[in-house]
């Protein structure tokens, strides 16, 4: 049976199952995106930027639709669902109204003649995307690349096959080239095929670690560029001067948003000893407080995990820290008397470096609660993980953030917010978080000719 199936997390029921590609089909969107790709690169880019405005209308006109959709496949409740449609069309808008600029020459001053550097297209690309986000990730691919030049082959995460259909038709109806934009239900096996077809130019990967090297791997063989977004463990720091409440509510937003299923989530609660009382007491409070509910509900604020084999994972996690000695604040784990992929939001302390899950990612909605003794503790703490993705640092002194800012190794950091993303700013990480930006000035420039034009003499 094809791994390309709308499961229900709510209520666990199978509802669609959609064809896995065959040898024909992969063959058949490479030559389509290699074809398109000799016209689409010399197409204006005010016809681009057209384009891409359609884009995001459609997606605004449609975002109550889209939404649903993507709460019934992956659990994602449907109000913060419509935001991750917003930001959608925010990330086609930006690239739309800014590649000319980004994407000009840059003079250099030489001693005689002139000279500058172009940026170009590369040609076809392989976008691998995750279900957690399943038109954000998209977008922050297709929308840089496409306004530069390339084209797209897209394989999408097997349980939004509706989504995956959706953007093609997306594409379609705001007047995209055949050949530009392409969907593939392809396995793992295939991608590899893809990644090695020399008509393919490069290779972006937003997912699990273990995914990134399988992909790292291949695209290392095939001299492909690659960029790889992967798992983060971020760390959200409470200093003592921190308005207690409003760090609260922002780790409460920070960690379980989207039921705790984000790469940039803040996952390690670190807490300055001064405050550590008060914050935890107010946290796990407003944690007991929270409620599991139909994520097709607009109040809905925690729906299902994605799916059960999620679930299960996230259980083991729990189950091993707690056989380890970890303490428990907020019971949660699995709902067993409820069909689906139900997982109510636990709290832990008390997790030390010998135990594993210290440097693991937990990938769905259990916090992990650290007491930092002052702040340069609570900076070893954030650095001591093999991730470097993100970080949100507490305090009201503008100092003290840009200090610990400096100090942290990781790719991004928010103050006085959790972590999150924006259409004009790249997102990206470090260490076993992957390498290359997405989003803002950097996102178009990774996958680009820099083309040196060397005139020495004068005509």
């Amino acid at each position: 049976m094809s791994d390309y199936q709308v499961n229900n997390p709510a209520t666990g029921e199978l509802e669609a199952t959609y064809p896995t590609a065959t040898e024909q089909d992969i063959q058949q969107v490479i030559e389509q995106a290699d074809t398109a790709y000799q016209s689409w690169r010399h197409v204006p880019l005010n016809e681009r930027s057209a384009l891409l405005h359609k884009v995001a209308d459609i997606y605004l006109d449609r975002q109550e639709e889209l939404a649903r959709i993507v709460a019934n496949e992956m659990g994602k409740p449907v109000a913060q669902a419509k935001g991750e449609i917003g930001l959608v069309a925010d990330i086609y808008r930006y690239y739309a109204d800014n590649a000319e600029q980004l994407l000009a020459p840059n003079t250099i001053d030489v001693d005689t003649g002139t000279a500058s550097v172009e940026k170009r297209p590369v040609g076809a690309l392989l976008g691998i995307m995750p279900w957690n986000y399943p038109h954000y990730q998209v977008a922050r691919f297709v929308a840089p690349n496409a306004m530069a030049g390339n084209t797209i082959i897209l394989k999408h995460a097997p349980q939004c096959p509706k989504t995956a259909e959706i953007i093609v038709d997306i594409m379609k109806d705001a007047g995209m080239p055949d050949g530009v934009y392409n969907n593939i239900f392809a396995t793992n096996e295939q991608s590899a095929t893809i990644i090695n077809d020399t008509r393919v130019q490069g290779v972006s990967l937003t997912g699990s670690e273990r995914a990134g090297q399988a992909v790292a791997k291949e695209a290392g063989g095939a001299l492909k560029k690659v960029v790889l977004e992967l798992g983060g463990s971020d760390a959200f720091i409470v200093t003592s001067d921190a308005d207690i409440k409003k760090a609260v509510q922002r780790a409460i937003s920070g960690r379980f948003g989207n039921v705790g299923q984000a790469c940039n989530a803040a996952k390690r609660l670190i807490i300055v000893d001064d405050v550590y009382d008060q914050f935890v007491q107010e946290f796990t409070d407003n944690v007991r407080a929270m409620t599991l509910a139909d994520p097709l509900d607009e109040q809905t604020f925690m729906g299902p995990m994605s799916s059960k084999a999620a679930a299960e994972g996230l259980q083991k996690q729990l189950d091993s820290a707690i056989q380890a000695g970890a303490t428990v604040l907020v019971e949660g784990g699995i709902v067993k008397d409820k069909p689906g992929a139900w997982f109510a939001p636990a709290v832990l302390t008390d997790v030390t470096e010998s135990m594993d899950v210290y440097r693991q990612e937990l990938f769905g909605p259990v916090a992990v609660i650290y007491k930092a003794r002052d702040v340069d503790h609570a900076i070893q703490i954030a650095n001591d993980v093999p991730f470097g993705l993100g970080a949100s640092i507490q305090t009201q002194s503008p100092e003290l953030a840009a200090e610990i800012a400096e100090k942290l190794e990781v790719g991004m950091v928010t103050i006085n917010a959790p972590s999150g993303s924006e259409a004009n700013t790249p997102f990206g990480g470090v260490k076993r978080s992957g390498f290359g930006r997405e989003l803002g000035t950097l996102g178009i420039t990774e996958f680009l000719n820099y083309k040196l034009i060397r005139n020495k003499a004068s005509a």
